[in-house]
């Protein structure tokens, strides 16, 4: 059984996370939370995309007040992020968010953590408890002699004592570093010593080329070892990005199906058709589409029909002209200009 089978289930509004539910994928709102047309509008390019669990920043009580007309407008479960002032995690509760986001490290005195605390009992609302590599308490860094995975671990773990203690035990936990093999190390010690789910993600990844990269293999290798309930792709870019992320990751670990899966090879000096322009074409058509296959976009005719064999359905370019292909046999050839429209004819009337 792995870690995420054994970890509490927590419900965060619609969605339950823990316990072996299906990894939830969440992203986070870049615009101004006070600003509900925009957020609303980007929430819902983020819903249509993939994402389930949505984070708003939650500076002021404006943005506090916000919430509730967002989540009117919304169909997935909002999380409040919460910094420093514990009076934006209660009027963010009060206002209808469906889980907090706060490090009881800067919130101050336990009085105060109390209060963000007797909310969310009476409201049955989740906290995450997040802990960063870059906000570690001095004692830790002293004790440890810097920023290390066994102090994020027990600065997260004293923040979850701290609630616990205060009769609360409807948590999350999610302990970040922008060091990737720090941040597995971290995940792997928490694993063994907390009954509570785990949001992971690689924070300050970095860009869209960076951030995914670190991402992948900071996530992949921790999701496979079993661990983690939910995730985020952090990436400086449309947070769009980090969905279509997100679920790639999920599905090449075998941990999430369904969606079209896009193969496309190299370019060579074979190469005789923009193979760069259309392969990148074929992935933003297909993301709409409800079917669990693998489509293949080839750059030769030479190397085209083998290499798709392992897709349902694949094209390969040549000069002029490209091939139409499934199950590696050729269909028919087909103009050059006419290739993407003809696979996604192909694939809109699939199995029809």
């Amino acid at each position: 059984m792995t870690y995420r089978e054994q970890t509490k289930e927590i419900k965060i509004g619609n969605v339950k996370i823990g316990g072996g539910n299906p990894i939830a994928i969440q992203s986070m709102t870049n615009t101004p939370t006070e600003n509900v047309e925009a957020t609303v509008a980007q929430i819902h390019r983020l819903e249509k995309a993939g994402c389930e669990i949505i984070r708003c920043t939650v500076p002021t009580l404006a943005a506090a007040e916000a919430i509730k007309e967002i989540k009117k407008q919304i169909s997935i479960p909002l999380v409040a992020d919460i910094h420093f002032d514990y009076k934006m995690a209660i009027a963010a509760m009060e206002n209808g968010a469906d889980k907090i986001r706060i490090n009881p490290g800067n919130i101050g005195s336990v009085d105060r953590v109390k209060a963000v605390v007797d909310v969310a009992k009476e409201r049955n609302i989740p906290i995450r408890v997040g802990v960063n590599s870059g906000s570690l308490e001095k004692d830790i860094l002293a004790k440890y002699g810097g920023v290390t995975a066994e102090g994020i671990v027990e600065s997260a773990l004293d923040k979850v004592h701290i609630i616990e203690d205060l009769g609360y035990e409807n948590l999350v936990i999610s302990i970040k570093s922008s060091q990737v093999m720090m941040c597995v190390k971290a995940h792997e010690l928490l694993a063994g010593k907390t009954p509570y789910p785990l949001h992971v993600g690689i924070t300050e990844s970095g860009t869209v080329t960076s951030g995914n990269i670190k991402s992948a293999l900071g996530l992949g290798l921790i999701l496979n070892k079993g661990i983690g309930d939910t995730i985020r792709v952090s990436l400086t870019g449309d947070p769009v990005e980090e969905i279509r992320s997100a679920k790639l990751i999920l599905r090449t670990l075998g941990l999430r199906k369904g969606g079209i899966e896009v193969v496309s090879c190299p370019t060579c000096g074979r190469t005789k058709i923009d193979l760069i322009k259309l392969a990148g074409q074929v992935e933003e058509m297909v993301a709409d589409i409800p079917l669990d296959i693998k489509v293949a976009v080839m750059g030769c005719v030479v190397n085209g029909p083998g290499e798709a064999r392992e897709a349902d359905i694949g094209i390969a370019g040549g000069i002029g002209e490209g091939l139409l292909i499934k199950g590696g046999e050729i269909v028919r050839k087909v103009p050059e200009g006419e290739l993407l429209e003809t696979l996604r004819q192909e694939l809109l009337h699939w199995g029809e």
